[in-house]
């Protein structure tokens, strides 16, 4: 993003006090991330700390720095979602995509990462998939999921 675009979005809404998390949420919403280059600006504009805003932004793992795949697969690795058997639909999911967690596909395709408890467990272990929910998912349906985000 533009330094005169990025300001114009940190300007929109003056924050007495500051609302760090909102500002990184409303970034990320536009840009997809939240540049590691723009926290100076950010911190400015909030009249906070860098290390303030790098502390929320590590804090929060749906607060990215880096661009996600088109698609974004998130494997729920709560107990429940353990218990039965998300080890191996996150291991079947590396495998087929031949990335690891935190990566993304190089066609930019898919990004995968793990989450802790999606509030399925009835129904785990449980995707979400650009935020909708997948439960019951077993390692077979792998390949045959994967074909519906092409």
């Amino acid at each position: 993003m533009s330094k005169p675009a990025l300001a114009v979005l940190l300007t929109r809404h003056p924050r007495k006090p500051p609302n760090i998390l909102q500002t990184l949420l409303e970034v990320q919403a536009s840009l997809g991330f939240v540049p590691a280059d723009a926290l100076p600006e950010i911190a400015r504009s909030l009249d906070v700390t860098e290390a303030d805003v790098a502390g929320v932004l590590s804090y929060y793992p749906d607060l990215r720095t880096a661009r996600t795949g088109r698609h974004l697969i998130r494997v729920c690795l709560g107990e429940s979602c353990m218990a039965n058997h998300g080890a191996k639909v996150l291991d079947r999911l590396r495998a087929h995509l031949k990335i690891e967690v935190g990566e993304t596909t190089r066609d930019g395709r898919v990004t995968l990462e793990r989450t802790y408890c999606v509030g399925t467990c009835p129904v785990g272990p449980s995707l979400v998939v650009d935020g909708d929910v997948i439960g019951r998912v077993r390692p077979d349906q792998i390949p045959a999921l994967l074909e519906e985000y092409q």
